[in-house]
């Protein structure tokens, strides 16, 4: 027997600044447009962040507040 389960995609915006954005607290670093720059140090909150672990996590919530966006729109 075949399942199929049924996953909504979201296509998040390319210009949104999923590595600029601190995950911690939402400060967007002005600094961080040299993609050479690996890892940062948020000024407001002192967390420090991967580029590229940051973006993920990033990313994911603007998914997950998409997705919520829509559910609340079919209700």
């Amino acid at each position: 027997m075949l399942l199929y389960i049924y996953f909504p995609i979201f296509k998040v915006d390319r210009f949104y600044a999923s590595s600029q954005l601190c995950n911690n607290c939402g400060y967007k670093n002005p600094l961080l447009k040299d993609v050479r720059i690996r890892e940062w140090d948020c000024p407001i909150c002192g967390v420090h962040h991967d580029r590229d672990i940051n973006a993920g996590i990033n990313i994911d919530r603007e998914g997950n507040r998409l997705f919520s966006k829509v559910k609340q729109e079919k209700k």
